[in-house]
């Protein structure tokens, strides 16, 4: 069974005419079963999610499901195609080239949430993009223009425009589920690549220590295949839902959640994951370094995946040199066995990580 923790599905009765197939769910699944209709290869993209009443939802599928848990298979008498760009639609409520021109071109879907970032537009026509984003966005009931990360907990700053404005989501990744509330915690979409990668690399029964676990970013994968995590994390809130998101992906007897700074921690690794992008700086608080803590935990032979923002022009010198210092510190050496960028993160800078072997 994919992607859905089923009691079976239910099929379209024989008598219901030839108009498109849809199946309904309960709206607080509606992530999870389109995760799992996609998984199935029944999702049609074609059509847009319609609302049903206040519970449900109606999802577009080509076939009646066979793996994937619905209430019922309907059939669509009113399908409603999915718009085709968020310019047409914003042509559509009266906006001219110019102001087209000043919509965003990129957004992500975290769960039920549509992140947008909106400089420069007033209020109507944040509220265009908004509604016009819901309705490229079916599966969607909330859109959040986001304004940035601050403070030593990371914490985001995020403003309602359209929808209902219920910030706290369940968003669904190769599998993993992550759930959390986008005003309270970060979560970054654009590394859903590396999110995705890190359960590959773990293997079963490997030790990991994530030294900034968040909400489960990279533990949850890594748990899901197999390995034992340590993950620690400091913002209280994020540490909440590490906790609930660890048993949703039941995965608790495989993880040990640990509240406070990860330089406190002592653990045993055969993989250190090192994903604050500061973590590879020297430490200006008079405490340890965070690369120091980590080399301390890495078993001689270990893996260590360095998170850093460096220049476009050259990403890569400055975190293998800090590493190379630090290892030589502590007596051992380092081999590069990979170096990937994330992201753009901003102008002329690169989110980058580099995984390294240390003897």
């Amino acid at each position: 069974m994919t992607g859905d923790d089923a009691d079976g599905p239910t099929g379209p009765p024989p008598d219901l005419g030839t108009d498109p197939l849809a199946a309904v769910v309960e709206k607080p699944r509606t992530e999870v079963a389109i995760a799992s209709l996609r998984s199935e290869g029944v999702y049609d993209d074609e059509r847009r999610v319609q609302s049903v009443d206040e519970e449900t939802v109606a999802l577009p599928v080509t076939a009646a499901p066979t793996e994937t848990r619905v209430r019922r298979v309907v059939r669509q008498t009113d399908p409603v195609a999915r718009a085709p760009d968020l310019a047409t639609l914003l042509e559509e409520r009266g906006w001219d080239d110019e102001a087209v021109a000043s919509a965003p071109s990129s957004w992500a879907v975290v769960g039920s949430v549509v992140l947008v970032s909106l400089p420069e537009l007033d209020a109507e026509a944040e509220r265009d993009v908004g509604e016009a984003l819901l309705d490229l966005h079916g599966e969607a009931d909330t859109v959040c223009a986001r304004e940035g990360v601050d403070g030593e907990f990371r914490e985001p700053s995020v403003r309602v425009v359209a929808g209902l404005g219920d910030t706290e989501t369940v968003h669904v990744e190769h599998g993993t589920r992550y759930g959390l509330d986008l005003s309270r915690v970060m979560f970054s979409p654009g590394n859903q690549a590396e999110r995705v990668r890190m359960g590959y690399v773990a293997d079963p029964d490997e030790r990991v220590l994530d030294m900034f676990a968040g909400i489960g970013y990279f533990a949850l994968p890594m748990a899901r295949a197999g390995a034992r995590v340590t993950a620690v994390e400091k913002n209280p809130e994020a540490f909440r839902y590490l906790g609930e998101n660890a048993a949703m992906n039941d995965v608790l007897d495989r993880m040990e959640l640990v509240l406070g700074d990860c330089r406190d921690v002592e653990a045993t690794a055969d993989r250190v994951v090192m994903g604050y992008y500061d973590a590879a700086e020297p430490a200006t608080d008079g405490d340890r370094d965070y690369l120091d803590a980590a080399l301390d935990a890495l078993e001689p032979g270990g893996v260590v995946h360095v998170h850093a923002t460096e220049p476009d022009t050259d990403p890569w010198t400055r975190p293998v040199a800090r590493l190379e210092t630090v290892a030589a510190g502590h007596g051992r050496d380092v081999t590069v066995r990979d170096r990937r960028r994330v992201k753009s993160h901003s102008e002329g800078v690169a989110h980058v990580v580099v995984d390294a072997r240390v003897d």
